[in-house]
């Protein structure tokens, strides 16, 4: 069984982050917050009492972009809220541009990521923006599994001298990661030891990987889990070390399977562990738009992200590998 079974009730991770900027701007001067059109209450303490750091502008996000690229060249650290989608596609051009062809130090962070948005339709599933992220040099990609490891992320990024795209969950999830887990930027945290199997994960998949290793365990399987907080730089050296010691690695993501952490890890295989790719299976989201409204959970069923799913596949993989080894 894992470590992790009394799970604590958790704040949301964006309360623990907005609230964290604040409280870091009470003591450092180059602070600043940008939302985009959140709406009343968000950092009303924070607009009242540092006004000359909060800016709430209208839905306007290419414009906030710049303006976060402006202020961070002037010796600010702006951090950047609004939904995911709009952080991604919608500025895409001006992320780019404005802030990693300059690699300027702004922090976007991302509300909804995966389904969270699932009653609003395709148009606000962020099921493709790590992808997207990934694919700009110097942007540097993380999703915390929940909101403490969150505050321990906030704390990390203070002096990170890139861009940084902070994807959040729904908010309320419980808590899995743990304070002496060092949280370092690039560095993945190994959660429960393997046995037979691995899972590799990021943001809340990882408390779904720890579902399905406690069910595993119950046939007997040991399985361990390997949780990437930071997809980009992804961390290599982890990676190194445990996929020689196993016989299947399964990655799980609420994100496409094109270009988030499956294929991150694919890639690295393919350059770096090239006898050792057949080890792994990539669970994601499918390469196709949602076809549902509905909540979270009736999209993540929909989509296979499931405890039975990784059970089911895990076990699939770890026979193929007796087999292929005999």
């Amino acid at each position: 069984m894992t470590a992790f079974n009394n799970k604590q009730a958790s704040t949301s991770m964006r309360k623990t982050s907005l609230d964290l900027v604040y409280q870091f701007a009470q003591t450092d001067n180059r602070i600043v917050f940008i939302g985009s059109d959140l709406g009343p209450g968000v950092l009303d303490e924070m607009k009242k009492n540092i006004p000359d750091r909060f800016f709430m502008e209208g839905v306007s996000e290419q414009h906030i972009i710049g303006m976060a690229a402006g202020l961070a060249l002037n010796g600010f650290i702006p951090y950047v809220n609004t939904i995911a989608t709009f952080l991604s596609r919608r500025c895409y051009e001006q992320v780019a541009l404005d802030l990693c062809l300059q690699d300027l130090p702004v922090r976007l962070i991302a509300s909804g990521g995966g389904g969270v948005y699932a009653p609003l339709g395709p148009t606000h599933l962020a099921v493709e923006d790590i992808a997207i992220m990934r694919a700009l040099p110097n942007m540097t990609v993380l999703a915390p599994c929940d909101a403490q490891e969150m505050s321990r992320l906030m704390a990390a990024s203070l002096e990170w001298p890139h861009p940084m795209y902070i994807r959040l969950a729904k908010g309320g999830d419980p808590v899995v990661s743990l304070p002496e887990h060092a949280f370092q930027i690039g560095k993945g945290i190994l959660m429960c030891e393997p046995g037979a199997g691995l899972f590799v994960t990021t943001g809340v998949m990882t408390q779904l990987a720890l579902k399905a290793i406690d069910k595993l365990s119950e046939d007997g399987i040991q399985c361990g889990l390997l949780h990437m907080h930071t997809v980009k730089p992804l961390d290599h050296v982890a990676l190194s070390s445990w996929f020689p010691k196993v016989d299947a690695v399964v990655t799980v993501e609420e994100h496409s399977r094109i270009g988030g952490l499956g294929s991150a890890v694919l890639e690295f295989c393919s350059d770096e562990l090239s006898a050792h790719v057949g080890k792994l299976t990539r669970i994601g989201i499918p390469d196709r738009f949602a076809e549902q409204y509905g909540t979270q959970d009736t999209l993540l069923d929909y989509w296979g992200l499931t405890e039975e799913v990784l059970c089911k596949t895990m076990k699939a993989k770890l026979i193929e590998s007796k087999y292929v080894s005999n």
